[in-house]
């Protein structure tokens, strides 16, 4: 059958998709009776995981009590969430810019670098991606931006393909000059799990100081608990002048993303004209959903769950690279990787996961396997879930 909508990342002959009828914490259920066990906590954004009741009903009561809004309304819920972000994020004294998802948030982080500093470049890395918006996509790294150039100018690219080192980063500010931003995923995350090594965060940190640029921590992946703290750059080190939200701020039950901006940020445009807005700023429904979801992973413990079960999780993958099927791995909170063998047939591969209902991310482009499950995982769904993988691994 073909569908009257488009598929997206794909070309769309012979384009298939799952038809997701239920589910209850780390498994959903298909329209064929098939129960999958979510490795990739569907677009790694249900961090909750599958049928969390409590956020369902707070969006419910929500829309019975003021479901829409103009982006300059002011109501209960919006003020406190962006309190709460301000909180979490350690940007005392700062702001909240409200969107709608993830590219939006660094669609407007990088407009408000702009509209601070004055500069118009923006220094990001080759293993990296920001969003599919013009913008976002100008600074994404991989293999995503070509076709759909040219982009915005200034965007500079660091080449970390041989490892992440932070003196590339300062060296370019150097040479570059006249830098507005710095835009870093805490943790790579669709290109392969790349953790930095120690020390990187706070030195990129000294040199954006050194040079007059701000540090923009893209967490839109990685925040809510993936890695293992609120955000990842509380895991690695340095903090950011702006933090970019999205994913895992509703817990995937609402169409919501943010940016929170420190008080030297915020302060700026006490008299300069913020040139920003989105008709859905602040949705209501979306709000309730992200107040909702961060009462749920404090009351369920589930940032400091991701933590306790990265050592499970990194000695299931390190079991498949024992294997060869698999010639290393990494984890931090429940987010891992595997780098795959050269013999691994990837399309194979895929069929492999399908056929025992496991879901997942095979990188072609990186030859990794991602595993981001939802932070309700139990221990034994964990370990039964990366056990599927070895086993597709082996008949590929």
């Amino acid at each position: 059958m073909t569908e009257p909508f488009f598929f997206t990342w794909t070309a769309q002959h012979g384009a298939a998709g799952l038809e997701i009828v239920g589910g209850e914490g780390a498994s959903f259920d298909t329209a064929d009776g098939a129960r999958w066990l979510d490795l990739g906590s569907l677009t790694y954004h249900l961090n909750l995981g599958h049928g969390e009741a409590r956020v369902i009903e707070a969006v419910r009561a929500q829309a019975a009590r003021l479901c829409v809004a103009m982006p300059s309304s002011i109501y209960p819920e919006k003020r406190a969430l962006a309190e709460r972000l301000i909180a979490l994020t350690g940007l005392s004294g700062g702001r909240v810019f409200f969107c709608l998802g993830g590219a939006d948030a660094n669609e407007n982080a990088l407009k408000m670098a702009r509209l601070v500093t004055g500069r118009f470049k923006a220094i990001s890395r080759y293993r990296s991606y920001h969003g599919a918006t013009m913008g976002a996509l100008s600074l994404t790294g991989d293999y995503r931006r070509p076709p759909l150039e040219p982009g915005l100018v200034g965007a500079v690219r660091v080449d970390d393909r041989e490892g992440q080192d932070a003196s590339a980063i300062a060296r370019a500010l150097e040479l570059e000059g006249e830098v507005g931003a710095v835009f870093l995923e805490s943790v790579p995350g669709a290109n392969g799990v790349l953790i930095p090594p120690d020390g990187y965060w706070p030195e990129v940190r000294a040199a954006c100081d050194a040079h007059g640029a701000l540090l923009v921590a893209d967490e839109v992946l990685c925040g809510f608990g993936r890695t293992g703290a609120w955000f990842g750059y509380q895991r690695v080190g340095g903090q950011p002048d702006m933090v970019t939200l999205s994913k895992g701020l509703t817990g995937g039950y609402g169409t919501l993303g943010a940016v929170v901006v420190s008080e030297r940020v915020a302060r700026c445009f006490d008299d300069k004209t913020l040139l920003a807005g989105l008709t859905q700023y602040a949705h209501p429904l979306g709000v309730a959903a992200a107040l909702e979801a961060i009462a749920v992973y404090e009351s369920d413990g589930l940032i400091e769950r991701a933590r306790a079960l990265e050592p499970t999780l990194r000695g299931a993958l390190e079991g498949v690279v024992a294997s060869g099927r698999a010639t290393g791995c990494r984890a931090i909170g429940l987010l891992g990787a595997l780098d795959l063998a050269a013999d691994v047939d990837l399309s194979a591969l895929k069929r492999a996961l399908a056929e025992r209902h496991v879901h997942c991310f095979v990188r072609a482009k990186e030859r990794a396997l991602v595993v981001a499950p939802p932070l309700c995982v139990e221990e034994a769904q964990l370990r039964e879930g990366v056990g599927r993988i070895a086993d597709a691994l082996a008949s590929s």
